[in-house]
């Protein structure tokens, strides 16, 4: 079987190489199978009057094209060593297809990144009214475009046919699929962003922790901190960074400290597993939390402003709550999350 080597390709695009041996096939259905599962899973359980966003729709781009490649390996693994249409399918296109889109997926990171949270630092204090469908457009065909460059990029390094005709005559029997560096710097990013964080306003981190209640809101329980309202200047924004940071571990800390885990046992991941839903989600509330802190002057205390995220809401972390039907605070004002 050939094997895709990129000895000679930049580093900033490859990282190290997991050798599996030639029975991939059922193990790749398997992972596949369980990735398609949890991606439609996750875009299932997610709030859906949400802000259209770019991020958004790259998450669906992304469910269905795993959705696209377990359909595709699962026609090779079919018809493997079988002539069809004058072609003998074998495991050597199975590992070809999944190097193609392990490559692709571990280039995406960067610019899928950059472009969402240019996105919600533009978005969240926008006051023009752009026409949704307008805004729609627009995503569908940035989301159409990265994909189009992430895999023309990807066929037309030179290094990559090069390196898979030396690995068909002399290692026939291996197929490497690669690690992302670019997932693994971002993964190195945001733990020493989150620990700075907590380390800069941890006791105020604590004293929140140790003032939460459980309240009923609307028939469903929820937790409840008290705070002291301040909108001076630094004051604001340490205190915003202290709520911004527990609203955004209380739903994702399971989540950051599997990254943790991982950046801990130097884990080298696929980079078609290490692409998926819900780590995109998770990102995505991380570039929300660092668009609010670094525009929180600029914020329209709006609903619509408030459904930017499926998965955590913010909105307590600007306004207190007040509520007749819910327990009062002990102080000015309270979040809830």
């Amino acid at each position: 079987m050939a094997a895709i080597l990129c000895e000679n390709c930049s580093g900033q695009y490859y990282s190290a190489r997991v050798h599996q041996p030639l029975e991939i096939s059922c193990m790749l259905l398997l992972i596949m199978l369980g990735k398609v599962f949890l991606n439609f899973f996750m875009l299932k359980v997610k709030q859906n009057d949400v802000k259209v966003s770019f991020m958004g729709y790259f998450c669906v781009s992304l469910a269905l094209l795993d959705f696209t490649l377990l359909l595709t390996v699962s026609f090779i693994f079919y018809f493997e060593d079988s002539a069809l249409w004058g072609v003998r399918f074998t495991k050597y296109h199975t590992c070809l297809f999944t190097q193609i889109i392990s490559l692709t997926y571990s280039i995406m990171h960067y610019p899928v990144y950059l472009v969402a949270g240019l996105d919600y630092y533009m978005s969240i204090a926008q006051t023009s009214q752009f026409p949704k469908r307008g805004h729609r457009i627009v995503y569908v065909l940035l989301v159409v475009v990265i994909w189009i460059a992430g895999f023309f990029w990807i066929l037309e390094v030179p290094a990559v046919y090069e390196e898979l005709e030396i690995q068909n005559r002399f290692s026939p029997y291996q197929c490497p699929l690669y690690a992302s560096l670019q997932s693994y710097s971002v993964s190195c990013a945001v733990v020493l962003l989150l620990g700075t964080a907590l380390l800069a306003c941890w006791k105020e981190v604590l004293s929140m922790l140790l003032s939460v209640r459980v309240i009923s809101f609307s028939s469903q329980p929820v937790l409840m901190f008290s705070y002291v309202a301040n909108n001076s200047g630094a004051g604001f924004k340490r205190q915003l960074l202290t709520r911004l940071l527990v609203c955004f571990l209380g739903t994702w800390a399971p989540f950051v400290l599997l990254q943790v885990i991982i950046l801990f046992l130097n884990a080298q991941i696929p980079a078609y597993m290490e692409m998926n839903v819900p780590w995109l989600y998770f990102i995505n509330s991380f570039l929300i939390a660092v668009a609010y802190w670094c525009r929180c002057q600029d914020v329209e205390l709006t609903e619509e402003m408030w459904s930017t995220d499926p998965f955590v809401s913010w909105k307590f972390c600007f306004m207190p709550f007040n509520n007749e039907n819910a327990e009062p605070a002990d102080k000015l004002g309270t979040v809830i999350v």
